[in-house]
């Protein structure tokens, strides 16, 4: 009979448990709601109606808020360290396993989440001072923008390492024109899980929206997330197909991103998925004259190359190689409708997930070697190219050299982009025009950045 009545009473006790959960929420919410009330004005928010009717001490005087919510904060607790004990108890009583995933999703996440989000609250000060709001953050009306956005200050009241009294959080000028898809992906509960929304924050930064607010949520990964290969079988081997979401692609596994398939879902880069083709890559001699091997180039400073930048779109073969010859490469990659960034990490190299209008986070005269091929073509603005350029300047150490891999354009528009290549006067190692077709030219170089007077 003990045992029959078994699932019928662990039942009734999580149902027990989660009556006394809802009426911790109620408290929860409760409190959030007067606070967002204070928040909005509708009680003593406004600085100037408060001092003309209380004093900066009169106001809080017999309640204070924070108080009651470290109250709360200490009951949810509690509850939660209980929660996670009955859970553990019935993992090892094996209680049936749809009670046990009952009581981890629909009762101990959002006490969780609630007790984070709760944490976070804080009322803002009533002083003598007027406190001075960006011009920025009257754009957004979500609070979460508007905490990011809003100046930090020191909490000691000095100058902190960097040499402010504040730090300013950082966005790309472009997300007052997305205001709306930028709104959508700050739209979360504090300390619970991220949505999946990947590629609404790809969206945002090419667009110019970039930096991107960081965000206060738990981000998602595959749920049968698999160990990585060991790093001699990494390289050349395609990932386990369990350690990506692919929930935002055409695709569902590498093998169809097979360049043989015409709905694989991405334009550039095709074949970049087949490892057999790529093992052949910058080590074997084509019938092209503009393809340099790597041997070639890194001939032209033995011992010299030791890192760099491989600035395209690819799968990291050119890092891969480079390994190989113990140079440290790392990878741009944007996921332009397959899984970029995450294949060159699982080969075991570096990606930087990073787009065209960024300036490249690396400081002055670091970098040995830049290369670029696959991304920089004809279609880019002439402008823009001169900003890209001018930043792989500031980044190639005297002496450095920018390897222009496959660049190709119009044949009537190859005398505008040599003049972008060739007006920053770096020596000439190598230089090579060819065709790619009846209209069309590709370059190929391999130029040394000059030694400048201070």
């Amino acid at each position: 009979m003990g045992r029959s009545c078994f699932p019928r009473c662990g039942f009734a006790r999580i149902i027990a448990w989660l009556q006394l959960v809802l009426g911790i929420l109620v408290i929860v919410v409760s409190i959030s709601s007067l606070f967002r009330f204070y928040s909005a004005g509708f009680f003593v928010h406004n600085k100037d109606i408060c001092r003309h009717f209380y004093g900066p001490k009169d106001v809080y005087q017999g309640f204070d808020i924070n108080d009651r919510i470290a109250e709360v904060l200490t009951t949810i607790e509690n509850l939660h360290k209980k929660l996670e004990m009955n859970l553990q108890q019935m993992e090892k009583s094996k209680t049936r396993l749809e009670y046990k995933n009952y009581l981890e999703v629909e009762v101990l996440r959002p006490v969780y989440s609630a007790y984070t989000a709760l944490k976070q609250l804080r009322l803002p000060k009533i002083g003598n001072g007027t406190v001075k709001e960006e011009s920025l953050i009257d754009t957004f009306t979500t609070e979460e923008i508007r905490k990011y956005i809003a100046p930090k200050e020191n909490r000691i009241g000095k100058i902190n390492f960097y040499g402010t009294e504040k730090i300013y959080n950082t966005i790309g000028h472009a997300c007052v024109l997305m205001k709306k898809e930028l709104e959508e992906y700050m739209d979360y509960d504090i300390g619970s899980y991220c949505k999946d929304d990947w590629n609404l924050a790809q969206k945002l930064m090419v667009n110019g929206c970039d930096p991107l607010p960081q965000r206060r949520c738990l981000t998602r990964a595959s749920k049968v997330y698999q160990k990585p290969y060991p790093i001699n079988e990494s390289l050349w081997k395609l990932p386990d197909d369990r350690n990506v979401r692919w929930g935002n692609y055409q695709c569902r596994n590498f093998g169809c991103l097979s360049g043989k398939n015409p709905k694989r879902g991405y334009t550039k880069c095709i074949g970049c998925f087949e490892m057999e083709k790529e093992k052949l890559k910058w080590v074997t001699n084509t019938s092209l004259q503009v393809d340099f091997l790597i041997r070639d180039v890194l001939a032209i400073k033995p011992g010299q190359i030791r890192i760099g930048l491989d600035y395209g779109v690819g799968t990291g073969t050119f890092a891969a190689r480079m390994r190989e010859l113990n140079v440290t490469i790392v990878s741009t990659a944007l996921n332009l409708g397959a899984p970029f960034n995450e294949i060159i990490a699982l080969r075991g190299l570096i990606p930087l997930y990073a787009t065209l209008n960024q300036r490249l986070p690396f400081f002055d005269n670091t970098m040995d070697l830049i290369h670029t091929t696959g991304f920089l073509d004809g279609w880019i603005d002439l402008l823009l190219m001169d900003f890209i350029i001018f930043d792989w300047d500031r980044v190639l150490r005297p002496g450095g050299l920018l390897w222009i891999d496959r660049f190709f354009c119009n044949k009537k528009d190859m005398e505008d982009y040599t003049y972008m290549f060739q007006q920053l006067r770096y020596k000439k190692h190598k230089w090579v025009i060819a065709p790619k077709s009846q209209h069309q030219v590709y370059l190929s170089a391999v130029l040394e950045k000059p030694p400048r007077a201070i």
